[in-house]
């Protein structure tokens, strides 16, 4: 299986130095757990102390709040496409659905993350980045997709956009209880499956 594409290399660059790549690592973690929780608006003083870090070295890493919030959902995107050669050991079916399965989850977590986003970037940056994250998953997930229709178990009249578009229709969909949400999954994914006429 072949690496998921990195168009946005710029954003996702990270330190060559263990240390500005330890401090880089703790910034892009406290950022996400403040970016996901119920107050979106923590301050950059309130990431750097929760990394750990002063507030010098958050600005040499992210100079504005749209570079670290890119940076947090990049490494988000990232984790989700390293996923997909993860479960290259896995039966065909397993392993597509397996990582549908994390894509609603990675979805279903990052609303907030993407909120921030279109509030702190520009249509053009903002544009850039989801185009290389969408690029991303699609070399992530196309392999996933072809092994399963290439074995007879999915249909072969599907795009892996299209099963994203399902997945993450399906992942927005407001519920109390995320088994909800796994039960429409099932019934989607159930209707991915190849039968022959």
């Amino acid at each position: 299986m072949t690496s998921p594409p990195t168009d946005i290399a710029p954003i996702s660059q990270r330190p060559k130095r263990a240390d500005a790549l330890r401090n880089y690592e703790k910034l892009v973690a406290a950022a996400r757990e403040a970016f996901t929780e119920a107050d979106r608006s923590a301050s950059l003083e309130d990431i750097a102390r929760r990394a750990g870090v002063g507030i010098g070295t958050l600005y040499r890493n992210f100079p504005t709040r749209s570079d670290l919030v890119q940076a947090v959902y990049v490494d988000e995107v990232e984790a989700l496409s390293r996923s997909a050669a993860e479960l290259a050991e896995l039966e065909p079916w397993d392993a597509l659905t397996a990582w549908l399965q994390g894509f609603v989850r990675y979805v279903a977590t990052k609303q907030a993350l993407a909120e921030e986003l279109f509030a702190v970037a520009g249509d053009a940056e903002r544009q850039a980045v989801f185009a290389g994250c969408r690029a991303m998953l699609h070399g992530a997930g196309e392999p996933l997709l072809r092994r399963a229709q290439d074995a007879g178990i999915v249909r072969p009249d599907v795009t892996i956009e299209e099963v994203i578009r399902l997945v993450g229709g399906i992942a927005k969909i407001p519920a109390d209880d995320p088994e909800d949400v796994q039960r429409v999954l099932a019934v989607a994914l159930d209707g991915l499956r190849y039968r022959a006429e």
